[in-house]
């Protein structure tokens, strides 16, 4: 099929614009190599932990399609993951639900960060991070507002960070049904929020996030309610 003129010319200028909107290294090129992206996952869920991902990629050799990866489809993202293990250098932070509760949410993901670049092995010329604010280390490094969108080394990140999260909370669901973290992964979604109802709390969910934490302390009224009701003289029946 022929399209006409103009709408010949709106297709390409399309497929141009989807082209150009992908990340690219325009920003990277600023900066000297080796140059780790840095992005997270995590932060908001209810259960499990903050992953991050630094990624090192090879600038002449790299997966196509590397984008943010909230805008990737499951298997989109799950196969450019296996295509960057053999080609980028790779490091992963994991902060556990513990130390969440423990630091607060926003210095977990600071410290799943600074684990993501020392699992590299070795300290990058240049770390860009997605967000607006670096961990406190030595590294030279830049904040990048919505890096994954704009750097191809972020969003390289995003993507290790997404996939290895995911899988986790996979594993989990199976050790934990009914949540239904196999698809929402400890987001508050409705069906969570209704598991919490109806199965309670478990060991990974985040005990200082306010939905977990409310139902912790209606849990901890009932009980004291319960004692005092038990402890009450009225409470007690006697017989004549």
């Amino acid at each position: 099929m022929i399209l006409p003129r103009g709408r010949f010319h709106l297709a390409i200028t399309a497929h141009i614009l989807v082209f150009m909107a992908l990340p690219c290294f325009r920003i990277e090129r600023e900066f000297a190599e080796p140059l780790a992206g840095v992005d997270e996952a995590g932060c908001a869920p209810l259960a499990g932990p903050v992953v991050a991902a630094a990624v090192i990629l090879d600038r002449r050799r790299f997966p196509r399609g590397i984008d943010d990866s909230k805008k990737l489809p499951e298997p989109k993202r799950e196969a450019l993951y296996a295509k960057l293990q053999g080609v980028a250098r790779i490091g992963v932070g994991i902060v556990s639900v513990e130390e969440i509760d423990q630091l607060n949410i926003y210095w977990a993901r600071m410290l799943a960060m600074v684990r993501a670049v020392e699992a590299l092995g070795f300290a990058p010329a240049m770390v860009l991070v997605d967000g607006n604010r670096c961990p406190k280390w030595e590294h030279v490094s830049k904040a990048i507002v919505a890096g994954d969108t704009k750097c191809r080394s972020i969003a390289a990140a995003s993507i290790i960070a997404k996939v290895t999260r995911d899988r986790i909370m996979a594993q989990h669901a199976l050790a934990h049904p009914g949540y239904g973290w196999e698809h929402n992964r400890g987001y508050p979604t409705p069906e969570h929020i209704r598991a919490l109802d109806t199965h309670g709390l478990t060991s990974l969910h985040r005990r200082s996030f306010a939905p977990v934490r409310e139902r912790l302390d209606l849990a901890a009224r009932g009980t004291l309610l319960a004692e005092i009701a038990a402890q009450s003289p009225l409470s007690h029946t006697t017989t004549a």
